[in-house]
């Protein structure tokens, strides 16, 4: 019954407010195929709508004000002196290459401040606006939580620019003592770092300020709290206020564990006592699966080999293919094999408890994101968020130029919400391709995914390529101007058309697949079709349901069905 406590309260926790069940990946510049730090970002909630944030460059005057509105709520929070000069930001990255990502874990209730003005999604799109390196933001988030207050519960920060890239955990101090208590680490270039709704600091250096970074008070807050009594050199920042259980692993930390998996090709190399090991991921699969916390997993390992942003895109993707929880796999994918489980994340029979597993990729993400920090181009090309909306595992990203313009209508702010259905949404398209694909997944996803990888890789390997090249050639000329306006014009030109294609895509899958039905098509694409009339199909196929399915039907109705 502990277990599943736990469970409930890490549910409880995710399941209210926007980021409240996030993934995040980070990958150093050493330790990707083309030299950029990379963030990727799944902004995971069931009342999330996805659009894109978009705040130009502005000047104000002295005295002006800012009014902070709680990003999950959009409850008013109060003011804050607004800065004499604000950075240009699209989503989660701004002009100068900073990227912001998070994931919330909570922590202890009673460190929750009530009375603060500065909530965990201010912190990120105000700092955005302020801060022009990942140093600078630790700072600018410390400061602005420190001085008006924190009325958020804990949370994971994913700090990069061109040059470094930073995990950071921070938590309130309570309504009685404003601001927080956290420590941030720089992640060693060359290898990669994953956390997902579980803090993942525990021990770190007291006397490194080159590499970590941490509240004067982090350890004495959680002795005059009772949460530590040990030697500073042993105090673990998770453990203190954050401490792992069950639910903590199995819903969270499971997640970082195969995203680790995935990249790391089955095997962590990572650094324990200045020495370099190497270990099966398995060693970690107890671990992550909550039923052995003793061996706590590395916060950060080095990939098997450099990680493209395509790569970390379709990580971004998995629902745990080909592990213990792989989530086809159990009768609960139903006839076709779908990786998902609707909500609540526990169920009760026969007096036991039992989880559903909760993966990367899930069906309630507002927006997702993988973000390149790209130090080698000027800051006006350098900066590129590939940004997409619902369902990872079956919607795209688009490459959107932090210097843009403006944003795509697809996109934009105020296009739908979550009660509104809008026909030009990105959002609204991309959930009705998921939803149709939920009936019929192992026939429909890979389908819709052969779209997908065909549309990235073209932009990943050649569209964007060539329009950095463009831009750079016209920013070494001094026409920073014509370069905003043909990277935003290439932005949006992208997204809009993508958004077409998505349209159109709908609509063949309806007709492909519909009533369980699959019918073929030639190379071209179109439908097969019979010889006398262009509006019969020929060549078609009726799949079926998986053996697991089949099983289960048999032995639960199978005195009724059998054929005799």
């Amino acid at each position: 019954m502990r277990k599943i406590l736990s469970i409930l309260f890490v549910l409880m926790v995710i399941s209210v407010g926007r980021g409240h069940a996030c993934t995040n990946i980070i990958v150093t510049r050493g330790a990707s195929a083309d030299g950029s730090c990379m963030v990727s970002y799944a902004a995971d909630s069931h009342v999330l709508f996805g659009e894109l944030y978009y705040h130009p460059a502005a000047d104000y005057k002295p005295g002006a004000m800012l009014q902070v509105v709680e990003w999950d709520t959009y409850r008013p929070l109060g003011e804050i002196p607004q800065a004499r000069h604000t950075f240009q930001t699209v989503g989660n990255m701004n002009e100068k290459q900073l990227i912001i990502g998070e994931t919330t874990w909570g922590g202890r209730w009673e460190q929750v401040d009530t009375n603060g003005r500065m909530d965990y999604g201010s912190l990120i799109y105000i700092t955005l606006q302020r801060a022009s390196t990942a140093r600078e933001a630790i700072g600018t988030i410390v400061s602005l939580a420190n001085e008006f207050g924190y009325p958020s519960g804990g949370e994971t920060f994913s700090i990069a620019d061109k040059d470094e890239a930073w995990i950071m955990d921070l938590v309130g101090k309570g309504p009685d003592n404003r601001g927080i208590v956290w420590v941030a680490r720089r992640i060693p270039d060359g290898y990669i770092c994953a956390h997902a709704n579980q803090a993942r600091i525990t021990r770190f250096p007291l006397d490194d300020p080159e590499n970590t970074l941490y509240a004067p008070d982090v350890i004495s807050f959680a002795r005059e709290k009772g949460w530590f009594s040990g030697a500073d050199s042993e105090f673990s920042f998770r453990d203190a206020y954050n401490p792992l259980d069950f639910g903590g692993a199995r819903g969270c930390e499971a997640r970082a564990w195969s995203a680790f998996n995935i990249l790391c090709s089955g095997q962590f190399r990572y650094e324990e006592n200045g020495a370099e090991l190497t270990r099966p991921a398995n060693d970690w699969l107890e671990y992550a699966m909550g039923y052995d916390l003793k061996g706590e997993m590395p916060l950060w390992v080095k990939p098997a080999q450099k990680v493209s942003v395509k790569n970390v895109a379709d990580v971004m993707r998995d629902h745990y293919e080909g592990t213990p929880m792989d989530m086809r796999t159990d009768i609960g994918a139903g006839g076709n094999a779908c990786p998902y489980r609707w909500r609540p994340m526990d169920f009760s029979f026969d007096g036991k408890e039992y989880v559903n597993e909760r993966a990367i990729a899930t069906q309630q993400t507002g927006f997702w994101f993988v973000a390149q920090a790209r130090g080698w181009l000027p800051d006006e090309a350098g900066a590129l968020l590939w940004f997409g909306c619902d369902d990872a595992a079956t919607s795209y990203l688009t490459p959107i130029y932090a210097s843009t313009q403006s944003v795509p209508e697809c996109v934009r702010v105020g296009n739908g919400d979550m009660l509104h259905y809008s026909p030009t949404s990105q959002f609204w398209i991309n959930n009705r391709i998921s939803n149709a694909c939920y009936k019929m997944y192992d026939r429909m996803e890979p389908y819709v995914r052969r779209a997908v990888d065909a549309f990235e890789n073209e932009q990943m390997s050649v569209a964007v390529p060539e329009m950095d090249r463009k831009l750079e050639a016209l920013i070494a000329r001094g026409k920073v101007s014509k370069a905003k306006e043909l990277l935003t014009e290439f932005s949006v030109a992208t997204a809009q058309k993508q958004f077409g294609n998505w349209v159109d895509l709908e609509e063949t899958l309806l007709v492909k697949f519909i009533d369980g039905n699959v019918k073929a098509q030639n190379a071209e694409g179109g439908f097969v079709h019979s010889k006398y009339n262009a509006g019969t199909p020929e060549g078609l196929e009726q799949p079926g349901y998986t053996d697991k399915w089949k099983e289960a039907v048999a032995r639960d109705h199978g005195e009724i069905l059998i054929v005799k």
